[in-house]
């Protein structure tokens, strides 16, 4: 049971150290919206989201006034729309309606963003997969909230290198298609291996479909909070900075877990998970970069980073499982470029390249995230990126991603501003040699030998 008294203890916290509730994120399941009639599929969905969601962004506002606890966004999630629209879609512009539909429902209740337009191809893609790919552009480009995000590995079955090979492309479609923005749409684009069901993080949540009907999952994020508490014990052993990381985690994972349950309670929708991820910002000591120069690298980026890291990820979700009996989604420690302010540093003074991320994704959540590269890379290239993170994923066992967003008209040297919580970031240089033979190699690539556990 959650006391006023562990509220407190976590004024501090909020006050001085960046302790946020990152997101309150409402799943909401679309199944029982699925119609062969497009503009009856389109009604559905939007009377189920604002019926469902109406109060959502009071009640988390309620919360914030009653608590004092910082909450920075209200979102949705719903179920992955390939397969709500695939008896009522015939055409990629059929899908961008329902992308439509979610933004008026986003507005009308008021979300930061809503996620969802998705597609789960990880062994192959039906018409409608490939129908709502193709019409990812399209929606990115005219709506402002919706999010769209593909899975297309997982350790059970694969890497679909087909589906590899077409997000390359349409990844600078959407880039081409707001470059009057500097390309900002790709923000909103991310690709999965292993997609959880159940993340309430943007641009990849979804309501998975073994989900209820809806439910509330809140995601929690202190990078300045772990800094601060490491500080105080700046010299000493692995063993202390251990439970040092542990103990700060669990108090932070408390801090939502009273949310979520306040949340569940007042909307009347079952409490889902708790996603403890550090999800830094560009503000000034809220970043996961500045944890890893406090645990004694100069440089995130520089030799042990991996090790530090590692160490950080695991010492969080240990943490995090002793202060919620459902810690889920990604629950880890993100490393996106652009939203960390100590990740853009290391970038500029040349500590960070795109390889050195690509290591680091093996110990943390996420991967390749809110990386800025030339707007002239080639797709095929763009593919070999995603292909080597899905990798990482399918081998390891574990949750990896692709954010990148190729800036049309710009490049190596030149810097692009996304503002708010997204920030800037400089534009990386990415390997120039030729990965085209292998991607346009037709296919799957199978499973690995440890997938198989039956």
């Amino acid at each position: 049971m959650i006391n006023i008294w562990e509220v407190k203890e976590t004024n501090e916290m909020i006050e001085q150290e960046n302790l946020d509730v990152r997101t309150i994120t409402l799943g909401i399941s679309l199944l029982d919206c699925i119609d062969s009639d497009l503009d009856k599929l389109n009604k559905n969905i939007y009377e189920k989201i604002t019926t469902v969601a109406k109060d959502l962004v009071a009640v988390g506002e309620k919360i914030e006034n009653e608590f004092a606890i910082p909450i920075v966004n209200k979102r949705i999630s719903v179920t992955p729309i390939a397969l709500i629209g695939g008896a009522a879609c015939k055409t990629p512009e059929d899908f961008a309606t329902i992308a439509d539909t979610l933004d008026a429902a986003a507005k009308k209740v008021g979300v930061n963003l809503i996620g969802g337009y998705s597609a789960l191809v990880s062994k192959g893609m039906t018409k409608a997969d490939e129908l709502l790919i193709r019409s990812i552009p399209m929606a990115l480009c005219r709506t402002e909230r919706v999010c769209s995000s593909v899975n297309l590995a997982s350790t059970k079955t694969g890497i679909n290198m087909d589906a590899v090979r077409l997000m390359g492309e349409i990844l600078l479609e959407v880039a081409e298609q707001s470059k009057d923005r500097d390309s900002v749409d790709c923000m909103k684009l991310v690709v999965f291996c292993n997609a959880p069901d159940d993340n309430p993080f943007m641009a990849g949540a979804f309501h998975g479909v073994t989900e209820a009907d809806a439910v509330i999952n809140v995601g929690v994020s202190g990078p300045g909070v772990v800094k601060t508490a490491l500080e105080k014990v700046r010299g000493e052993s692995f063993e202390v900075l251990c439970e040092t990381i542990k103990k700060t985690a669990f108090k932070v994972t408390r801090v939502g877990q009273l949310v979520a349950q306040e949340a569940s309670r007042m909307l009347n929708i079952p409490f889902g998970i708790i996603d403890l991820s550090l999800a830094p910002t560009p503000a000034i000591g809220d970043s996961v970069a500045d944890i890893l120069c406090e645990i004694g690298l100069e440089y995130a980026g520089a030799p042990g980073t991996t090790a530090a890291l590692a160490m950080l990820n695991d010492q969080v979700k240990k943490g995090g499982v002793m202060a919620s009996s459902y810690v889920g989604g990604l629950s880890g420690a993100f490393i996106p470029v652009s939203e960390d302010q100590g990740m853009i540093d290391s970038v500029q003074a040349g500590a960070i390249t795109l390889e050195k991320l690509e290591a680091m994704t093996c110990v943390c959540s996420v991967g390749l995230d809110m990386i800025a590269i030339p707007g002239d890379t080639k797709a095929t290239t763009i593919s070999g990126m995603i292909a080597d993170e899905m990798a990482l994923g399918m081998v390891n066992q574990k949750t990896t991603a692709a954010r990148l967003i190729p800036v049309i008209g710009k490049g190596v040297g030149d810097t692009v501003e996304f503002g708010g919580l997204f920030g800037y970031a400089p534009i990386m240089p990415v390997n120039q040699f030729s990965c085209d033979d292998f991607i346009n190699r037709k296919g799957r690539i199978p499973a690995p030998i440890h997938s198989f556990k039956n």
